[in-house]
C-alpha cells in the first residue's frame, strides 16, 4: 500500500434533478514506475494506480483504465446526469491490490 495516499472529490454545493454538473476528483499518489531503486539499490516495486471508477447509486458513471504514462497525484474531471438525489462512490485501484475510495451524498434541491 501506497504511503501518504489522499482522496479529494468536488461536487457542486447545489444541483437540480435534470442538471448535468461537472465532478473533480484528485488522488495524492506517489505513483512509482518499478524502475528505480531505493540508496541500498533495491528496486522499489511498481505502484501506479491503473483504474478509476465512480458510479452514481450503483450505476457506473466512469470507469477508466489508466497506462503507466500517467502523472503523481492524477486529476479527473467529468461531467455526470443527476436523476435524483443519491450517493457517488469513488475508487482508485493501486497495481500493489490497494483499492482507495471515497463517497459523496448528493441532494437536489
Amino acid at each position: 500500500m501506497a504511503t501518504g495516499v489522499k482522496t479529494r472529490v468536488k461536487l457542486p454545493k447545489e444541483v437540480r434533478a435534470g442538471d448535468v454538473i461537472t465532478i473533480k476528483t484528485l488522488i495524492t499518489h506517489q505513483m512509482e514506475s518499478g524502475q528505480r531503486s531505493d540508496a541500498q539499490g533495491v528496486p522499489i516495486p511498481r505502484s501506479i494506480i491503473h483504474r478509476f471508477l465512480c458510479t452514481f447509486d450503483g450505476e457506473t458513471v466512469v470507469d477508466l483504465d489508466i497506462g503507466p504514462g500517467i502523472s503523481t497525484n492524477p486529476f479527473f474531471e467529468f461531467q455526470a446526469f443527476i436523476p435524483g438525489s443519491g450517493v457517488f462512490t469513488f475508487a482508485w485501484f493501486d497495481d500493489d491490490g490497494s483499492i482507495y475510495t471515497d463517497s459523496r451524498a448528493i441532494s437536489v434541491v
